[in-house]
């Protein structure tokens, strides 16, 4: 069963016992809810659910460092030493990002890319449509650990569609990641029956990913809508025959069958 929390994710993390979490995958707000209420936009008009609205993305710039901060401090006390942490960030926040990791021993290893096949085109005709968000790889104090990569080489970009109508009807977030998306990262970056972290749950996607994949999942989130939203989504989750061997979860990867509800696999890609 996964263990959920509704609250704040710091104390949270502070309940957890130090070198409890083997991959860290988390959504952070990316504070920019007032930056883009200057700008000239038609996000709010394009759809009723925007980040643009939440009150949860309205820091003002030193609180919202310190409040990440505080989140990578305690990331590197409950994530093992060789845990992975990946974190979703705006472009124009990544380098803060990684100034705040490295006072905490966090040993960067990548920026990569998730490129969206299907943006939202809004204000396509004034500029570029905005079709990507970055994504922050690091190591717990060692340079390398858990690398899942079948012998293949995996690009730091990433592309698959925004999450499907069929998981937004069930998320309903307004930031919410698709399920292939956390599934590659899970993936790769852990193995089966270790516990994966998502302080900044949402509706739950991450967890979805990982109790499917065969892992353990600990949620924070300290929106009781989206919680409840969450905590309803993991209910209905059926963990993979237990029965299933090994070598029968590695053919399936390879043939891209590892969950038929998800199409388009390919080890280490994911298709359009």
């Amino acid at each position: 069963m996964p263990q959920l929390y509704n609250d704040n994710c710091i104390p949270c993390m502070q309940s957890l016992p130090p070198r409890s979490v083997d991959l860290l995958l988390t959504d952070p707000p990316y504070n920019l809810a007032n930056f883009m209420k200057k700008r000239d936009t038609n996000l709010a008009a394009m759809r009723e659910n925007v980040f643009t609205q939440a009150k949860w993305d309205e820091f003002d710039d030193e609180a919202w460092e310190n409040s990440m901060d505080a989140f990578f401090r305690e990331a590197a006390r409950v994530v093992k030493v060789g845990g992975a942490i990946v974190v979703f960030m705006a472009i124009i926040k990544v380098e803060t990002l990684i100034s705040l990791a490295d006072k905490h021993k966090l040993y960067y290893k990548t920026t990569g890319i998730w490129h969206k096949s299907n943006p939202m085109p809004r204000n396509m005709h004034l500029h570029f449509v905005n079709a990507t968000e970055a994504w922050v790889y690091f190591v717990n104090r060692k340079r390398t650990g858990t690398f899942n990569n079948n012998g293949k080489a995996l690009h730091d970009y990433i592309k698959c569609p925004v999450a499907p109508p069929s998981e937004r009807r069930n998320g309903k977030h307004p930031t919410q990641k698709p399920e292939r998306l956390m599934e590659f990262f899970i993936r790769t970056l852990s193995n089966e029956g270790e516990t994966i972290l998502d302080t900044f749950m949402g509706s739950g996607s991450t967890g979805v990913a990982a109790l499917r994949n065969k892992r353990n999942f600990i949620g924070m989130e300290i929106n009781p809508e989206y919680f409840a939203i969450a905590q309803k989504r993991l209910d209905k989750i059926k963990t993979p025959n237990p029965s299933q061997t090994v070598k029968d979860l590695a053919l399936a990867w390879a043939l891209g069958d590892l969950n038929p509800g998800l199409p388009g696999y390919e080890p280490g890609a994911l298709t359009d």
